[in-house]
């Protein structure tokens, strides 16, 4: 099991008793009520970022303001920066001398860092709902080196175990615990006979094989949920009786299912301690063009046909080249710092803090040693950092020393870094490095935030589903018209967001940096949107939007 460690090599910030908690909060207070204490003596000053629990509450309340009534509004509970005891300021680090450590904590934490010496186990934490993804299309999970990618396998199991084979589904209206969504499938193995389920629900998704060993009677339907959910009360199926029924369930299964991925790359000189600084750098030394040789192969923008995470491929806005790979079937395109463009006398380099700011997970190269710290660079979304620092670069012994860093809950992801956390250069380096990323952004999903965002999403899309399919079963009976034109059409994520089109009408338009929704239909409520605006990813941007008014969302670009 992955250790998360609270501090790197400061021994004073562990156990302290209430007593010189007291008094370091007395002595704070002191010198903050003197007005000529020489500067020397001031106590640190506040993060540039608020502490994590505050830092990104303002944006994603937002989005929860618009999502739920004004009466359900809660008063997020925040933190007082006074409840924390500070970690040192990297600037006190850096004026210690070495050896540094690669990343140091925020003043006032909110992050975790993974200890490459604790006991090797499972890639996942406990409460990650996350797990190895099973052989997929002939596909070594492990990949060549045992690195396992980690995958929500509840979003496939309907396409491995009953798309295609004889099952029959059902829906249930309007029970105690909402809408549900069953499929059911016998099977035969051992000369034993077994019932495959899977239940959906508006919180969750259950699969499970249960044995009809002993059984004279299939178990009803209703007795079959009761099982998933003892206190259901009000449980009524139908069958489904839509032809194209199982194409729009297992587009709702694997609505989560993500390819595609886009990370940050950023390059640290040694000292720098700002973000003005990590995006102000525009030169690409050797060791840095070896390491961004490892991630992929650059690729010139212009027309590029794959997956472009964002960047301009037609009027070269964001650059001329970028870092591309494929990797165990899925597109990786890396949002480069010193690639991205440059512009004179803008001292925060907005084109590039843009695309990486709206980043979930970043790479920072270190070609010497320093240190950093993952609150360095203000951002909503940034939520999980790799550090990897060289040795000897451009040579035949060159090694990385690799860290890792994220918000403190991200759930601990895999693979475990080894001990010593050092690789050399070559496949298996490059191999363990993409899986981590990709490891990464599918647990920082589950973080607090991203999660209850998620789940609003799920809830519609069930809702969704469910009156299709209902909608669809009375069409087939001819019991109601589905239509002049099938919205849903046979394939993919598509007939979700074709159905989505055909409802919904709506206006966008993208003046100052902001983004206008003029949402121009009733049913738009409990409705999300998947956007791609701004380069956010087509998993991030969800927002509900309320009918009959029009939503201002300011979408700083870039966000902070």
């Amino acid at each position: 099991m992955l250790r998360r460690k609270r501090s790197v090599s400061f021994g004073g910030f562990g156990w302290i008793d209430k007593s010189s908690i007291a008094a370091l909060k007395a002595r704070k207070q002191e010198l903050l009520n003197i007005s000529n204490v020489p500067l020397g003596e001031c106590p640190p000053s506040p993060p540039r970022t608020a502490p994590p629990t505050m830092k990104s509450a303002e944006f994603f309340d937002m989005l929860e303001r618009m999502q739920i009534p004004m009466a359900e509004e809660t008063k997020p509970t925040q933190r007082h920066k006074d409840d924390y005891i500070p970690y040192p300021r990297i600037e006190d680090v850096l004026e210690k001398g070495g050896p540094y450590p690669q990343v140091i904590l925020p003043q006032f934490g909110g992050y975790w860092i993974e200890d490459a010496e604790a006991p090797v186990g499972t890639p996942t934490s406990s409460d990650s709902s996350f797990c190895e993804e099973d052989d997929w299309e002939g596909m070594s999970p492990g990949g060549g080196f045992g690195y396992r990618l980690e995958c929500n396998s509840m979003a496939r199991a309907y396409r491995k175990h009953f798309l295609g084979r004889e099952h029959m589904n059902y829906y249930c209206t309007g029970s105690s615990v909402g809408n549900l969504i069953m499929s059911l499938k016998h099977e035969e193995a051992e000369a034993q006979e077994f019932l495959r389920i899977i239940l959906r629900s508006k919180t969750k998704t259950l699969h499970d094989r249960i044995s009809l060993s002993g059984l004279t009677q299939l178990p009803s339907v209703p007795q079959i949920a009761k099982l998933f959910c003892e206190d259901a009360t009000g449980l009524k199926f139908n069958p489904v009786l839509y032809p194209r029924g199982s194409q729009l369930i297992v587009s709702y299964d694997e609505h989560e299912v993500n390819n595609t991925f886009k990370f940050g790359v950023i390059y640290q000189k040694f000292g720098q301690t700002s973000e003005e600084e990590l995006f102000g750098n525009n030169e690409e030394t050797p060791a840095f063009a070896e390491f961004l040789s490892i991630l992929g192969d650059t690729i010139e923008l212009q027309d590029f046909k794959g997956f472009r995470g964002g960047l301009d491929v037609s009027h070269g806005q964001t650059g001329t080249q970028s870092v591309y790979t494929t990797f165990r079937q899925r597109e990786i395109m890396f949002h480069v710092s010193t690639k991205l463009p440059f512009t004179e006398g803008d001292v925060q380099q907005l084109q590039r803090k843009r695309h990486i700011g709206n980043d979930i997970v970043a790479a920072v190269f270190q070609e010497e040693a320093t240190p950093f710290v993952p609150d360095m660079i203000a951002s909503n979304f940034l939520h999980a950092y790799v550090l990897v620092q060289a040795d000897q670069p451009c040579t035949e012994h060159t090694t990385y020393k690799v860290s890792v860093t994220a918000r403190e809950d991200v759930p601990a992801f895999g693979p475990p870094l080894p001990n010593p956390a050092v690789f050399k250069k070559g496949p298996e380096f490059r191999d363990f490095l993409l899986t981590k990323l990709i490891n990464a952004e599918n647990a920082c999903y589950k973080s607090d935030k991203f999660a209850k965002l998620e789940g609003r999403t799920r809830a519609a899309l069930l809702d969704n589903l469910h009156d299709e399919l209902h909608r669809q079963t009375q069409a087939t009976l001819g019991l109601g018209a589905a239509g002049d034109e099938d919205k849903l059409e046979n394939g993919g994520h598509g007939g979700l967001l074709e159905s989505f089109k055909e409802v919904w009408s709506c206006v966008v338009s993208i003046t100052s940096g902001s983004v206008e929704l003029c949402c121009q239909h009733p049913s738009l409520i409990n409705w999300w949107c998947y956007a791609d605006l701004c380069n956010f990813n087509d998993r991030l941007l969800l927002l509900l939007l309320p009918s009959t008014m029009t939503t201002h969302i300011a979408l700083m670009t870039p966000l902070t």
